[in-house]
Parts: C-alpha cells; structure tokens; sequence
C-alpha cells in the first residue's frame, strides 16, 4: 500500500472503491486490536452500545437479539486512533484516492458485530448523512477480522457512486436512518468485499453499501474514519463531530480565510 498504480486508481473510479491489503505494521495492527477491545469492554461495562433498526424486520422487534454495537469518535479515546489518522501508507493510498494533498478529518467510528446475532444494514450511502458539496468525502473502513458474508462483511454495488445522490427511502420510511430502495439495490445482488485481517477498503460516501447479518460463530470487527477534501465543504447544517476539520495532511486554505474573515471589522 502507499501509492497506488494507474490501474488501481482507474479501479477506483470505475468502481467506487478499492481494497488494499494490509498497510499496518503487525504492532501497528495488534495495537490498534487490542485497545479496540479494550475499550468496547469498557463501553459494555456503561452500557453503551447502538443498535441498527431499519427495514428489515428481523431487527425491526424491540426485542430483537441482533445488535451492532457502535462507538463514535475514537480518537478521543485512545492515543492509537489518533495516531492511525497519521497514518503515511494510509494517507498516501487517500491522495490517490481522493486527488488532493489537502486532507481533513471529518469523524472517526467502530462497529462491533458480535457472533451468531449481529445485525445486518440496509444499502445505503453515507451522502445523505453528511452531504458535502463537492462530494470529496471518503471512508476507509480497516478490518480487525477476516471478513466475508459469513460474518457480516461489507457488500458494496460496484459503480453505483456514478447515479449520484439517490433517493434517501429512510427519510420517506420516517426513520431515524438512511437508506436506498432494498428493491432496487437487494443485498443478494451485491458484491461482498472479502477482506482479510489489517486490509482497509476505501470507498465513496456515494457508493451503495450495506452488509448482512453476523450469524456466525465469529465476530466482525471493524473501525472507520471518514476523510474530506479540506476545500470542500458540508452542504447542508449537520451536527459537528470532534476534531472535525483536523487537517491530516497538506494545508486547510479554506479554514484560513475563514478564521482571517472573523477579524475584519
């Protein structure tokens, strides 16, 4: 990993997503392993936990078994989150992706899919929860286990970041989450992304993703951080995250005009 060939970036734009087989050192990655498991023990000791209830009826119940369980913000946890941010390889592999030098933070997250009764997600973009107007905005979701559909891996639709925004059926569906139209994009007809332990797949906030229930005698664990171009910028009022608008790399030539524009009289 690091910088990536021309086949791999017009792989990239073809498809909406690429995976890299594991840029982590394997201390980099038991670090990163270990205190992931440290702190959603302590979470589960408060109680803390999220639980996905969309459309599918399964974990539609209240009472439903199937969970995921999430934490938000990671890098206000741990130091080794924030030192993932800094990640060279990573964020040369970004540059490439992202076709910027200009790189800023805008939240970090993990997921836990515990064995046997983790919950599946709808297809979904994650543009209609933070819609930028340039569409820069990426994640790069790093895998802690081996991942397939067994245990609730990633399933994307290849090149569906191309159509563009598509209707949020959440919205219409009066939920508290976002989704695409199952019918249009069924999770049958996906791409699941087999990933190994330490491989990170990068992917448009634009392409329709989604995964399947854990019903495996595994755990799927995963952590997320979500990039953007540092001159692009949110183009609807959203909740601000921590550290959102971190520059990462390069320089924030937006933020400097903004800052300097509060001291004209």
């Amino acid at each position: 990993m690091g910088r990536l060939t021309a086949e791999e970036k017009q792989f990239y734009k073809d498809n909406g997503y690429i995976l890299i087989r594991n840029p982590f050192t394997a201390q980099e990655l038991e670090e990163l392993s270990t205190e992931y498991d440290d702190l959603f023990r302590r979470k589960n000791e408060a109680k803390t936990e999220s639980s996905w209830v969309g459309s599918d009826e399964t974990n539609r119940k209240s009472d439903s078994p199937y969970t995921v369980k999430g934490i938000h913000n990671l890098q206000m946890h741990h130091a080794v989150f924030g030192k993932l941010l800094y990640h060279d390889k990573l964020l040369d592999a970004l540059e490439d992706v992202m076709e910027t030098k200009n790189i800023v933070l805008h939240h970090t997250k993990a997921h836990y899919k515990p064995p046997e009764k983790g919950a599946s997600y709808p297809m979904h973009q994650d543009y209609h929860y933070f819609p930028y107007k340039n569409d820069s905005m990426v994640a790069a979701f790093i895998h802690l286990d081996d991942s397939s559909p067994e245990n609730g891996g990633l399933c994307v639709f290849p090149g569906s970041h191309k159509l563009g925004p598509l209707e949020d059926v959440g919205v219409r569906d009066n939920s508290h989450f976002h989704y695409v139209d199952q019918s249009k994009f069924p999770i049958e007809k996906s791409t699941p992304v087999m990933a190994r332990r330490g491989d990170v797949v990068v992917f448009s906030y634009l392409l329709v993703h989604g995964s399947p229930a854990n019903l495996s005698a595994r755990a799927r664990r995963m952590l997320l951080v979500q990039y953007a171009d540092a001159h692009d910028v949110p183009a609807a009022g959203e909740r601000a995250q921590p550290a959102r608008g971190l520059v990462l790399r390069g320089v924030n030539l937006y933020r400097d005009a903004t800052v300097a524009n509060r001291h004209v009289e």
